[in-house]
């Protein structure tokens, strides 16, 4: 049985090292194959590249980031803007209608200023918060 007293610091250093390069690995081929599905490439041509990714893993995602780093960089920051200009459109219609209290608040000003009856209010209130 080994006990911590039985090993050294500096292999539970080397220890921690070795994992943080086998995490590192995990995530750098999941971002290529994430990449690779992701990109406008014939179905063999994907197949071709995860093929290759798992039979010389070390090989294939150099070659990869080689040959592909730039434009790999390019499309991450491509899809960033298009998620951010999503996000940002979806928040500028929700904050301007002002959700369900901003709708109530508009139709409790008409019932005030007499444009729409009591049971319109109530009407308009139920659809807001359905």
């Amino acid at each position: 049985m080994v006990f911590a007293a039985d090993y050294p610091f500096l292999n539970i250093f080397w220890t921690m090292i070795l994992f943080f390069c086998w995490v590192a690995w995990i995530w750098m081929l999941v971002m290529i194959l994430g990449d690779v599905f992701r990109r406008d490439l014939s179905g063999w041509a994907k197949a071709g590249w995860s093929v290759f990714l798992i039979v010389l893993p070390f090989l294939g995602a150099l070659i990869y980031l080689i040959s592909q780093g730039k434009e790999m960089s390019e499309r991450s920051v491509g899809q960033a803007h298009v998620s951010r200009a999503h996000f940002d459109d979806h928040g500028g219609t929700v904050a301007s209608n002002g959700g369900a209290a901003g709708q109530i608040e508009k139709a409790k000003s008409l019932l005030d200023a007499g444009t729409i009856t009591q049971q319109e209010f109530e009407a308009l209130k139920a659809k807001a918060l359905a």
